[in-house]
């Protein structure tokens, strides 16, 4: 089974811009980038489309690639500090230089979309969650969509990054699967990845995972965003050589990636709705 996760982003905004239209609420997401990065700047582009297309306003802050730590502190905190900014997103990768771990903590918590505040990944860490990392959270929603169970599985996530790896294993654990994380000091890695039921890659090498790694009939996540040697997208997975292997698995192009768009949406939604909820309490 190909988990098309295109096709569930695509009914996941449609249902979200209904929503947002009988709200009655007119969220808006503010994105900060530093710097001309290609990839980022096209990253930071779709999620403006996004937010177009299901009914969020949007404004970007864009900073040179110069800008210090001090600079983007400031266009943090004036976003915080705007009552009509909903949802604020920093653009990751920050340049080297920049202090990334001091911009994150700056982002105010119930503005945090992207879910990465230490707040929110505490609250997710108790089983508690206001905003969970997109790209997890959207993993979780494919398995939802294409009822894939949880409970009881074993799953095995390949990575141990605070945006994917370590809130993907959370998640999992807090819908009731065993869970291993593996990392680049794990010893005997395919033998724990041939264990999984649930195996999610995020390496970030291009075709790392082969048929000899998974498990027959496992349910595989692909993370991955790298380019073959023909300069072709890809993703951890050698997709052509798994999938008759899997039980189950995403495409890259038009798996995760989609969600964790679709996910961000959700997630401004969320917070315009708590802060509209905080309001009218405090009235």
């Amino acid at each position: 089974m190909i988990l098309d996760g295109k096709a569930v982003s695509e009914k996941r905004l449609e249902l979200l811009k209904e929503k947002i239209e009988e709200s009655g609420l007119y969220p808006r997401l503010a994105t900060v980038i530093v710097g001309e990065d290609p990839g980022s700047k096209l990253y930071v582009r779709m999620k403006h489309r996004a937010c177009e297309r299901v009914g969020i306003g949007s404004v970007g802050i864009e900073l040179p690639e110069d800008a210090s730590t001090e600079r983007v502190l400031e266009a943090v905190t004036r976003l915080n500090n705007d009552p009509d900014i909903n949802g604020i997103l920093v653009q990751l990768p920050l340049p080297s230089r920049i202090d990334t771990t001091r911009i994150i903590d700056a982002v105010a918590p119930e503005k945090d979309v992207d879910g990465f505040h230490p707040y929110n990944l505490g609250r997710l860490l108790a089983g508690t969650p206001v905003f969970a990392p997109c790209t997890p959270q959207g993993i979780m929603t494919i398995f939802g969509e294409y009822g894939i169970p949880t409970e009881g599985r074993r799953a095995v996530v390949v990575g141990r990054s605070i945006d994917v790896g370590r809130p993907m294993a959370v998640l999992l654990l807090n819908a009731d699967a065993t869970v291993t994380v593996c990392h680049s000091k794990t010893r005997n890695l395919e033998a724990e990845m041939r264990n999984a039921d649930i195996l999610v890659s995020a390496v970030g090498r291009a075709k790392f995972v082969g048929p000899e790694m998974v498990k027959e009939g496992a349910t595989v996540i692909d993370v991955g965003i790298n380019y073959d040697e023909q300069g072709k997208l890809c993703g951890d997975v050698d997709f052509e050589a798994v999938r008759g292997h899997a039980g189950a698995i995403t495409p890259v192009p038009g798996g995760v990636g989609p969600m964790t768009i679709a996910t961000l949406m959700e997630n401004t939604f969320r917070a315009a709705n708590l802060r509209t909820c905080f309001n009218n309490t405090v009235r």
